[in-house]
């Protein structure tokens, strides 16, 4: 008899170390989605679809609720905090950003840029990782703790370790910001970025023709 307990297969279970590290909220809340982490593996998923063993129900600015089948489990959205500045002789972080010299202000043809986004989504979506990070208790921009080499994000001058701060003067503040940004930056014909590059501000632009 408990030998053939054996051969019943095991209840599906929360990975311990599952992590929600960032939101979109939309409108209509069967179109959000949640980026969720286990140990090196990260998914994206929206309400209805199943990552990491379970099925993810309801999505919300804090919590994040998937069921498995030995119950219900709320998962945080955690945020990271935010690098401390770097003190160099003594001298304080400069608050304005600094043209990186390695990362030029770069050109690139508006229809390539169209081009390579429709390809490149799904690689883009599967293989970057990013992660809140907080500073005096809110948000404060995005940890790109991964991020495809040879993509479009590279080819930017974005690199995996840089915190997006500011894209054209706006605060990235979350996930739903940034994504609210895409409608509005197709018309640009320029795009401005900050990061936080080995703790020192730094400034990216790119050119749109």
């Amino acid at each position: 008899m408990f030998g053939a307990l054996l051969l019943l297969p095991a209840l599906a279970s929360p990975p311990l170390d599952l992590a929600a590290i960032g939101v979109v909220i939309a409108r209509r809340p069967e179109q959000s989605v949640v980026l969720l982490r286990s140990g090196a593996r990260t998914r994206l998923a929206g309400v209805g679809e199943s990552a990491f063993g379970g099925r993810v129900t309801a999505i919300g600015l804090d919590t994040v609720r998937l069921e498995y089948e030995t119950g219900v489990v709320e998962v945080p959205l955690r945020a990271a905090p935010l690098p401390p500045p770097r003190v160099a002789g003594g001298r304080p972080r400069p608050t304005e950003p600094v043209e990186d010299p390695t990362a030029p202000a770069r050109a690139m043809d508006r229809r390539e840029v169209e081009r390579r986004l429709s390809l490149e989504i799904p690689r883009i979506l599967a293989e970057t990782a990013v992660t809140p990070v907080t500073q005096d208790g809110r948000v404060a921009g995005l940890a790109l703790t991964r991020i495809p080499e040879g993509s479009l994000l590279t080819d930017a001058g974005l690199r995996p370790g840089d915190v997006l701060t500011r894209i054209n003067d706006t605060v990235i503040d979350g996930l739903p910001t940034l994504m609210s940004l895409y409608p509005r930056l197709q018309r640009e014909t320029e795009v401005r970025a900050v990061v936080l590059r080995n703790g020192q501000p730094v400034s990216l632009t790119l050119t749109l023709r």
